[in-house]
């Protein structure tokens, strides 16, 4: 058994589509759109096989984004090395993310970062 995809609904489609192709290497497919529901998704492909389904529907409810909050935390990228880490991050930064922690050693043995996507969601960057 595998985890087939992670879907995350998203304001902004167009902006969470780049982020992570720009970003994280991630593919797009042309995208879906029922006109019945509203609905609107992308699946992203990742170089690995995994996958994101990012979801956009105009009657969404927006609640406050807690960084500690129950449920969904983040979502971590391995992205191979240190210095791809260190890179990745202060790109992230110097484009106007939000770095909220690292690039560090962890307690728990990880190199890794946390920083904020365009729609306020973690995702940690790890060797």
């Amino acid at each position: 058994m595998r985890i087939s995809h992670i879907a995350l609904y998203v304001d902004d489609l167009e902006a969470a589509k780049l982020f992570f192709m720009r970003y994280f290497q991630a593919t797009a497919n042309e995208g879906y759109h029922n006109p019945t529901t509203g609905l609107s998704t992308y699946f992203l492909s990742f170089l690995d096989g995994a996958r994101i389904e990012i979801m956009h529907r105009n009657d969404m409810v927006e609640n406050e984004k807690h960084i500690y909050r129950s449920g969904y935390c983040h979502l971590a990228f391995s992205v191979g090395s240190q210095e791809a880490v260190d890179t990745l991050t202060n790109r992230l930064c110097l484009d106007g993310y939000t770095v909220l922690s690292g690039p560090r050693n962890t307690g728990d043995g990880y190199y890794e970062s946390c920083v904020l996507d365009g729609e306020g969601n973690q995702i940690e960057i790890t060797i």
